[in-house]
């Protein structure tokens, strides 16, 4: 029983970064990142970045600068490819298992949002998250284009990809690779958006060596800079790209 609490209180903490949400993420029973707990959380940065960059840096930059026309609807199934540090992997995406997850996800991808992003917080046995830029300009203007919660259809199984929040209606960017059976996560808001088709040993080979560590916060604010100084051993999503 001892162990059973322990493993439900791991699987409740998985939150996205919306507007305002640090301080009431930070104080309130929800699970984040910052208090040591665990559900996939992503907790949104209290300053604006001081990158200096600018939307001219290059061209993924200067199509992702703008979220409001980033807005087409996704196809009814597709698959994606997921080249990361440690190996490929394919995915099956499902629009009738998350409509409007599909559609924030299909827009990412094509317009080459997930190039060089981190998978920041390892929870062996639970999650793999990730999501937030390494460019600290589009996490300014990504930290507040949320999109409506989906009506959870699907289960969190091992190998499904699905979307982090910080509560109702707040889903953004950042995102969690299930690498157990979390059922527990069904009806807190965080339906699954696709299954994994090829390349499971790919989570397996990740390195879980910072777990929690790195701070969500920091990584808004000062992106991947932050990251391969303080955490040089991150593993990181290269590219994700859809396949015809």
């Amino acid at each position: 029983m001892k162990k059973l609490l322990v493993c439900l209180g791991i699987s409740f903490a998985l939150v996205a970064c919306s507007p305002g949400a640090t301080q009431k993420a930070e104080n309130s029973a929800q699970p984040v990142e910052a208090t040591g707990t665990a559900q996939p959380v992503a907790v949104a940065a209290a300053d604006k970045p001081d990158s200096g960059k600018t939307a001219s840096d290059d061209a993924n930059t200067a199509k992702l600068i703008d979220p409001s026309l980033l807005n087409e609807t996704a196809p009814l199934t597709f698959h994606v490819l997921i080249q990361t540090t440690k190996g490929n992997m394919r995915f099956k995406i499902d629009r009738t298992w998350a409509p409007h997850g599909v559609d924030r996800f299909y827009n990412l991808v094509k317009n080459g949002y997930f190039t060089d992003i981190a998978m920041f917080r390892m929870v062996p046995g639970f999650v793999v998250q990730f999501g937030i830029h390494g460019k600290p300009i589009l996490n300014d203007v990504w930290r507040e284009a949320t999109i409506p919660d989906d009506p959870a259809n699907q289960t969190n199984a091992d190998g499904t990809l699905t979307f982090a929040n910080a509560g109702p209606n707040t889903r953004t960017t950042q995102m969690f690779f299930n690498i157990a059976n979390n059922a527990a996560l069904d009806n807190r808001g965080f339906p699954p958006i696709g299954k994994l088709v090829e390349g499971r040993e790919v989570l397996d080979k990740l390195n879980y060596e910072y777990g929690e560590k790195p701070h969500q916060g920091m990584i808004q604010k000062k992106g991947n800079a932050y990251l391969k100084e303080s955490f040089p051993n991150l593993d990181y999503i290269l590219s994700i790209t859809i396949e015809e």
